[in-house]
């Protein structure tokens, strides 16, 4: 496996595969990679024939209230886990590699979407988000890119940016994947202590509680979120920061749920920011 750390190292080594006529994939993470991670890598194998996966810890999506040296690293785990999945180009840069000037004067904006759900609580994350995608897209020119269900408004914008900038990338997702009690994996789980872990399955539990609803029959919009919020005020270590009923392509709320609206939730268990989602309709 070849791991590009310099833009001219990524260049030759995706020269190669030009040469030889094959497509690329791209699965861009922030590296403490887990079986979600994975999942998208085999997705990205099974739509071209070169995966490339970006480790690359971003700072401009980070924002001012956190903490960009507790995000959790392991890179030599991450690399063993590529490895094991086939993957045979890595690119992970330093920060100085990714933005040789320093924060970049020109970035991406989300427009009015960033002010949606996660977007309104993390003021800038979005930008940030963009603007390494975007700087990835030209540095690699895949032909597809690959995200997680799980980080749905990331998902929702991406397309977006894609089909709004004609970058000519195919962006695709990913299923969400859980662990075996439910909780969608994340690489903030590892910040749970045991009682919160168990807490933390009450997103889990309402999103299940509001679909078992709507397939009941109801299709009340306000009834379903009050199943997610009834779930997560019966777990003392959960604060709520919101629960939704959207549009999958808008973000705007809903009142009637159709197939397809998407319940989004986000809490804090204990110190640990967790989201969630389930799109009605869909298993």
């Amino acid at each position: 496996m070849e791991v590009a750390r310099t833009r001219a190292e990524l260049a030759a080594a995706l020269a190669r595969v030009r040469e030889e006529g094959r497509t690329v994939g791209l699965v861009p993470t922030m590296g403490f990679l887990h079986e979600g991670h994975l999942s998208l890598v085999d997705r990205a194998a099974d739509l071209s024939d070169q995966v490339v996966v970006s480790v690359f810890v971003n700072p401009l999506q980070v924002g001012p209230s956190e903490d960009l040296s507790a995000y959790p690293r392991d890179e030599a785990r991450d690399l063993a886990l590529l490895r094991g999945r086939g993957v045979s180009l890595v690119f992970a840069p330093s920060a100085g590699e990714m933005y040789p000037g320093g924060d970049p004067v020109v970035t991406v904006s989300p427009g009015a979407l960033e002010r949606r759900l996660c977007g309104a609580f993390r003021p800038g994350h979005f930008r940030g988000v963009l603007t390494v995608v975007a700087k990835l897209f030209g540095l690699v020119r895949p032909e597809v890119a690959v995200f997680g269900r799980k980080d749905f408004q990331q998902a929702v914008l991406i397309r977006r940016m894609a089909e709004d900038l004609e970058l000519g990338v195919r962006v695709e997702t990913g299923p969400i994947v859980r662990e075996p009690d439910g909780l969608a994996m994340s690489s903030r789980n590892v910040y749970l202590s045991p009682e919160e872990r168990s807490q933390a399955l009450g997103l889990h539990d309402g999103l299940l509680a509001a679909a078992r609803l709507w397939e009941a029959g109801d299709t009340r919009c306000h009834r379903l979120v009050d199943e997610v919020r009834r779930a997560v005020a019966a777990r003392p270590l959960l604060a709520l920061q919101y629960a939704e009923a959207v549009d999958p392509l808008t973000l705007e709320g809903r009142d009637e749920a159709l197939p397809g609206t998407v319940l989004a939730v986000a809490a804090f268990c204990g110190t640990t920011r967790l989201i969630d989602n389930a799109e009605l309709g869909r298993h």
